[in-house]
């Protein structure tokens, strides 16, 4: 088989890799192995087709890994909707004591306490945060 044919299918093979992996290095290293082939089909050595594969996948993964894709968003858990349902819904508060209440949420009593800006009124609150077994709320 052609040079060019094996850096194609060891790229396939990562690519397939990748999808089940689920990280984009693997893929920056696919796009080093398709630059081997292109090295192949221009002909040069098996040591200049290997350098060319070397210096682009590491070249692409450090330019992955500088870019905001390569580090994960660095949230606050406790106020991320994708992490916590309840962020963003509505709930009733009756009666506040002092910024704080007990209500009635999702068939259980919670701990309600007032978020920034938010005035102690009877009425409906939207969640902003959960911590533990306390709802942070602002006016809705």
């Amino acid at each position: 088989m052609a040079d060019w044919i094996n850096w194609l299918v060891a790229a396939g093979v990562l690519v397939a890799l990748e999808l089940f992996i689920g990280t984009f290095y693997l893929l920056m290293i696919a796009i080093g192995l398709g630059f081997g082939a292109l090295a192949a089909l221009a002909g040069l050595s098996g040591a200049a087709q290997t350098v060319a594969a070397a210096l682009v996948g590491v070249l692409a993964t450090g330019l992955l890994h500088r870019s905001r894709f390569g580090r994960p968003a660095r949230g606050n858990p406790a106020r991320d909707p994708n992490v916590n349902l309840d962020i963003g819904q509505h709930l009733r508060v009756e009666q506040w004591q002092g910024g704080q209440a007990r209500v009635m949420y999702r068939g259980a009593l919670w701990d309600v306490e007032l978020g920034q800006g938010a005035q102690p009124q009877a009425g409906v609150f939207k969640i902003v945060e959960v911590q533990g077994s306390r709802l942070i709320v602002t006016g809705a």
